[in-house]
């Protein structure tokens, strides 16, 4: 094979870092449309935070099922059809006057459609392309959705304030259909399309296309993973990822500081600036991934997390500077998770089944997101603040840090997941 100077497949991880991008600031952007559909609609703060559990649920659920028809239909084309489900979805809740309509658009829609392209496409790209950096790849792909938050939030928060939330909305379906062109016509699927092995390897893998049922690999798959002690542990320690990140930073951190008399727009910036963060925190850890073990990573990013958020509630004493520290502790920290656990699940389940598994593990991830999401707004509810919601998210992060050692510790020699075709 001729040697190459540029290797396409940078080309494609640019484009999927754009997706991934944009469909982390759809799945945000409910976190800065509380307020104003509170004010609005009369609807509470649980009421809405209901909505959001559910689109972070699905926003999960939807991972393996989208790895699994990835396989049978290719990423282009699954691509896309999230994309246009997206831009339906979003636009569509410029109409919703009720909160039904909240639930259908924003938590099942948009949950469904974000869902496509969540953190699985990450992973799939990087395992598919690249040997060599893989772990770099990953991070710099997951820290997409940082960047996402970094350029979406303060814009759309500054909409909300200035234009009303039907504004948001709409603008966030035009970014989404103005991505499908894009896809279509840069992203491939594997190297092979184009002659190519993966980045640091030689041999170009031959491409073999799933024919099993999408629904009944994917739930194959979870069968056999269930009965490993890894595959527990990797989703037990990732429920509490998404538990502490997405449920409830990610959610209500603005409200939060809206109850401390910080103005919305100056708290979008707030998550702008973790996003920041963040973006070098997650690269850094994918870089990190290829280097140190994995387990010591993961034992250092729960536990330092665990101890931010119970810093939190007295980090409003101290007005934005003290809220200002906090961002950047914690942005470093917000989803470096990442890289690490795709490795250990790579090492439990094999090359052939990393993509499928990891999927099935940030399910463990969006149902800890969902329930903190809606127990953050129940207790803001009940109580009128979030105390006992960080408080309570910094142990569980303790917990988590003290699961991850026994990671691999007695894993069998894991051909137990599927049968199936190359991811």
């Amino acid at each position: 094979m001729r040697p190459r100077s540029f290797y396409y497949g940078w080309v494609v991880v640019a484009v999927t870092f754009l997706v991934l991008l944009v469909g982390a600031g759809i799945r945000a952007t409910p976190s800065v449309l509380i307020v104003p559909l509170e004010n609005e609609f009369g609807w509470t703060n649980a009421t809405i935070s209901t909505a959001v559990a559910l689109n972070i649920l699905l926003y999960g659920l939807m991972g393996p099922f989208a790895v699994a028809v990835m396989e049978r239909v290719g990423l282009r084309r699954t691509v896309c059809g999230a994309l246009l489900l997206l831009t339906i979805g979003v636009a569509m809740t410029t109409l919703m006057d009720a909160a039904w309509q909240l639930t259908l658009l924003w938590g099942v829609v948009v949950g469904s459609g974000t869902g496509m392209i969540a953190l699985v496409l990450g992973a799939t790209i990087a395992n598919r392309w690249f040997i060599k950096n893989r772990g770099l790849v990953l991070g710099l792909l997951t820290a997409s959705s940082a960047t996402g938050q970094l350029i979406f939030l303060p814009l759309l928060a500054h909409l909300a304030t200035n234009y009303g939330w039907r504004a948001v909305s709409l603008t966030v379906a035009a970014v989404a259909f103005a991505l499908i062109p894009l896809v279509a016509l840069l992203m491939r699927d594997r190297p092979a399309d184009m002659g190519l092995a993966p980045y640091g390897g030689t041999v170009v893998e031959t491409r073999v296309l799933s024919t099993e049922n999408p629904a009944m690999r994917a739930l194959r798959a979870l069968r056999d993973g269930m009965k490993t002690r890894d595959f527990w542990l990797l989703s037990g320690t990732f429920f509490v990822c998404g538990a502490s990140t997405n449920g409830l930073i990610g959610t209500h951190l603005i409200t939060a500081c809206f109850d401390h008399g910080i103005p919305e727009v100056t708290a979008a910036g707030l998550l702008a600036m973790m996003g920041i963060f963040d973006f070098f925190g997650t690269t850094g850890s994918g870089w990190l991934t290829d280097r140190v073990d994995s387990r010591v990573l993961l034992f250092w990013y729960y536990g330092l997390r665990g101890l931010s958020l119970i810093f939190l509630p007295f980090a409003f004493d101290y007005t934005f500077y003290g809220l200002s520290v906090f961002a950047i502790f914690y942005g470093l920290d917000w989803i470096a998770t990442v890289p690490p656990t795709v490795r250990l699940a790579e090492k439990s389940f094999g090359k052939q089944n990393a993509s499928l598994m990891f999927g099935w593990i940030v399910v463990g991830h969006q149902i800890g997101g969902a329930f903190a999401a809606w127990g953050a707004g129940v207790v803001r509810t009940v109580t009128g603040d979030y105390l006992g919601a960080f408080i309570a998210s910094g142990m569980i992060c303790m917990v988590a840090a003290a699961m991850v050692p026994f990671i691999g510790t007695k894993r069998k020699p894991e051909r137990v997941v599927g049968q199936a075709a190359a991811v």
